[in-house]
Order: C-alpha cells, then structure tokens, then sequence
C-alpha cells in the first residue's frame, strides 16, 4: 500500500510537471498513457487477487473511473492550445494543475466514502495510477482533437 502511494504521488508530479511544460500534440504522448494503464491494471489486479472483490468493488472502480474521465473532460478545456510554424502545441496552466490535485482528492475521497464502506479498504490507493491514466487518457484524446481542429482550421502557407 505504501508503494502505491509513493507511485501515485510521484506519477501525479510528473504528470503536472509534463502539464506546465510547453509541448507539441501528438500521438506519441499516448505512449505514457499506455505504460501507467498497464502499471494500474496490474496493481489493481494484484489487489483484487489478494482481497474479496465482488460486484460492488467492480461497481466502485467503474464509478472511480468515470469520476477519472471527467476530470480529464474539464482539465482539456483549462489547456491552452496554438500553432506555431504548423505545429499544435499546447500548455497547462494552474488551474489545470490544481483540476489534477483535486482528481485525486476525489478519487481518494470518493474510496473512502464508497468502497471502504463494502470491506475494500485500499481500493483507492491500488487503482491510483490506473485511475490517473484514464484521466490523462481522456484529457489527451480531447486536446489531441481540439489541436487537430485547429491545424484543419489553419490556412496553408
């Protein structure tokens, strides 16, 4: 469990940190997101092996997830995006920043609420990164098509 939050907290910094940078969109940024989708798919995996997992802890990772997804949805809109020399490039800002901390305070939040209450305590902290990858999943898919957008939109030079 310690790991998982070391992990979480680490891969929430990187993901900030990424996020204020100023960076080109594309499609290879969907490689991070696929490493951190197999790291919680497996760390959540693990935890289901090793606890009592029934429909309602397959219920509370689906509702988790779309918690994830909509956070993703309203970090994309906080995303500045704009081309320059015929590429889309793009940067967070801090309320991008401080959509990603309040993401995991729901996640974690919502844990304790629902799945602590049906004996699967540490759910939460085992599909953290799982959960911030279908975050930034979702928040990726949603700049990469509004930067497609705009290079479509674009005259040609």
């Amino acid at each position: 469990m310690a790991t998982d939050i070391v992990l979480g907290v680490a891969v929430l910094a990187l993901l900030i940190w990424r996020q204020l940078s100023t960076r080109p969109v594309h499609a290879s940024a969907l490689r991070l997101i696929v490493i951190l989708l197999a790291i919680g798919l497996l760390e959540t995996v693990q935890f289901l092996a090793k606890n009592h997992a029934g429909t309602l802890t397959y219920a509370a990772i689906a509702g988790s997830l779309l918690i994830a997804a909509v956070f993703g949805a309203l970090r994309a809109a906080t995303v500045r995006i704009w081309l320059s020399g015929g590429q889309a490039w793009s940067k967070g800002n801090w309320l991008t920043a401080l959509l990603w901390v309040a993401a995991v305070v729901a996640h974690l939040g919502y844990d304790a609420l629902v799945a602590a209450s049906h004996g699967t305590r540490g759910l939460g902290t085992a599909t953290i990164v799982l959960y911030l990858a279908i975050s930034l999943g979702f928040q990726r898919i949603i700049v990469h098509y509004r930067a497609s957008r705009l290079v479509v939109a674009a005259p040609a030079g």
